[in-house]
């Protein structure tokens, strides 16, 4: 089988076009679509339906393509090993929620890689589905993804089907953060009616890869909120929460000296009863280097400090 046409093939799934896939592949677009038609004709069977709006893949189509990208990640893997200059350098890439935690942990772990070693580190912060395309397309090793643990069994379905190992990291309920100069913040007891004179922030990241940020809005936030703030990175959420005492936020686990830094303090809502998950996820046939487990152990090492 000719794996230059398997790569073809995955980035015209990627993209749902034959023109878009020339186009990035820098290719003809007769020529990409015969070495498709070529695949199909060796496989015996029809990889994509091709209609008015692009290119779908068919049920069999969607079986060869978690074979296709677990092979091309193989082949990524066999010849980077051999590459000369990858030898004595250390190659890392994760995805993960925005999380103060684990930040914290990749922040040790950067800490404690050797200087006298090349390197080339990749973190991202992102959603769950950004995640899981950066693993399955984006060349990236690592994930942590986060959601509500009603949604348990439609991601383990949706992360067997794409081939995925993955391992229990942390389960919790957001607590609130605040300003310490916050009305809220002396108050011994906050239930989620004390919150609607205050200004919520948001990341408005859909955890679930099903539904729409519309959706999400509705399932994950109260409809009864009338002034949110929604952001797509965490450092504004500290300037908005440190300046203005009418905000504030539902986090994960925060280290203190992040919480004194910029004067804010965390609170508990007695009527929170949401549950969240962080999973690691990482592609099936992936061998675990020594600088991912020390990243684990750094991600679980800042867990157990947190909860002290």
């Amino acid at each position: 089988m000719n794996i230059l046409y398997m790569k073809y093939a995955v980035e015209v799934a990627k993209t749902g076009s034959i023109n878009k896939a020339a186009d990035n592949l820098y290719i003809a677009q007769p020529n990409l679509s015969r070495a498709v038609k070529e695949l199909e004709n060796s496989l015996g069977t029809a990889i994509f339906k091709r209609t008015p709006k692009g290119m779908t893949l068919t049920h069999d189509g969607e079986k060869f393509m978690r074979y296709a990208e677990h092979i091309l990640f193989e082949v990524d893997e066999m010849q980077n090993a051999f590459k000369g200059d990858q030898k004595n350098k250390i190659t890392f890439s994760v995805s993960a929620p925005r999380s103060c935690y684990i930040s914290r942990a990749f922040a040790t772990f950067a800490r404690l890689l050797p200087s006298n070693v090349k390197s080339e580190i990749s973190y991202e912060e992102t959603n769950a589905l950004r995640t899981v395309n950066n693993l399955l397309h984006g060349g990236c090793r690592l994930g942590i993804i986060r959601y509500a643990a009603v949604y348990d069994d439609k991601f383990r379905e949706m992360l067997d089907e794409k081939g995925f190992r993955y391992e229990f990291i942390n389960e919790f309920k957001y607590d609130l953060i605040m300003s310490a100069y916050s009305s809220l913040a002396i108050r011994e007891h906050i239930r989620t009616d004390d919150l609607h004179p205050l200004i919520e922030i948001a990341h408005a990241d859909p955890y679930v890869p099903s539904l729409t940020i519309s959706e999400i809005r509705r399932t994950e936030l109260p409809e009864d909120k009338d002034r949110r703030i929604f952001i797509y990175e965490r450092a504004t959420q500290f300037e908005l929460l440190n300046t203005n005492p009418d905000t504030y936020m539902w986090v994960s686990a925060t280290p203190k000296d992040v919480l004194e830094r910029y004067e804010l303090v965390t609170k508990t809502c007695e009527d929170n009863d949401k549950v969240y998950r962080d999973v690691l996820i990482y592609r099936n046939g992936y061998r675990l280097t020594d600088y991912d487990k020390l990243f684990i152990s750094c991600l679980r090492e800042t867990l157990q400090d947190l909860r002290k």
